[in-house]
């Protein structure tokens, strides 16, 4: 089983800047549709006033966004990717049984921007969206997921399984170290022995279980199939996103 840490939603250069903690739950913004692809904008998902707001007006409701992750309803989620990030999952050999954290930068209020988990999908299926059957790329394009709607690249993949969104901003979801900056984590002591993609220089890993995680970068995989107590930490993120 792998774990990937998956960077989503808005923050300073997608969308402009954090999404917000309304009424104690995280509420990722997906970020602005660049592609000219999205048939969803954030007034169809209700999202209008808080784009505006995380964007400093320079995003109306009119706008359109890639819905992305994707949640449904019966705890149902779908991931797209595609080009290097999607290549540096396929090197890691993500598939079947792992788990996706979905985190991104929130601020609550007037309190400094942080990053936090919000979301999980657990892969039960990967839809390969360039060889996949006409009828199962028209039964994604019908939920209006993007990279079903069109190809983003040569190697659109689509992550189908369980999964949720919107979870309370507990302590034990956030990411960021409480006195900041957003990209210095506080993380579980397991994490530095299993190692995490995009982490291996020594210098980022500092003591006190302290992470200096990278600006850029999309999708980090760490392998906890040996790991009982990384599979536990897991279980336990994911009663708390749902709870």
């Amino acid at each position: 089983m792998k774990i990937i840490f998956s960077r989503k939603g808005f923050d300073s250069s997608a969308g402009g800047g954090p999404s917000p903690i309304v009424d104690g739950r995280t509420l990722s913004l997906p970020i602005p549709d660049s592609a000219g692809i999205s048939r969803t904008s954030f007034a169809a998902l209700g999202l209008d006033e808080h784009a505006r707001r995380a964007s400093h007006g320079k995003l109306l409701g009119t706008n359109a966004c890639h819905n992305d992750p994707l949640f449904l309803p019966n705890s149902r989620a779908l991931l797209g990717q595609c080009g290097a990030a999607q290549t540096h999952l396929v090197n890691n050999k993500v598939g079947e049984g792992d788990l996706f954290l979905f985190f991104g930068l929130f601020r609550e209020d007037s309190c400094a921007p942080h990053h936090r988990i919000f979301g999980f999908l657990e892969v039960k299926e990967a839809v390969d969206v360039a060889t996949c059957s006409q009828s199962v790329r028209a039964d994604l394009a019908a939920l209006d997921h993007p990279h079903a709607l069109a190809m983003h690249g040569r190697n659109d993949m689509i992550y189908c399984g369980r999964g949720a969104t919107g979870a309370r901003a507990l302590e034990e979801l956030r990411l960021t170290v409480p006195e900041g900056p957003p990209s210095l984590w506080q993380v579980p002591g397991w994490l530095r022995r299993k190692g995490l993609s995009y982490h291996g220089r020594e210098d980022r890993w500092m003591p006190d279980n302290r992470l200096q995680s990278v600006a850029r970068g999309q999708e980090f995989v760490t392998d906890i199939a040996d790991c009982k107590v990384g599979r536990d930490w897991a279980a336990r993120i994911i009663s708390l996103i749902e709870a």
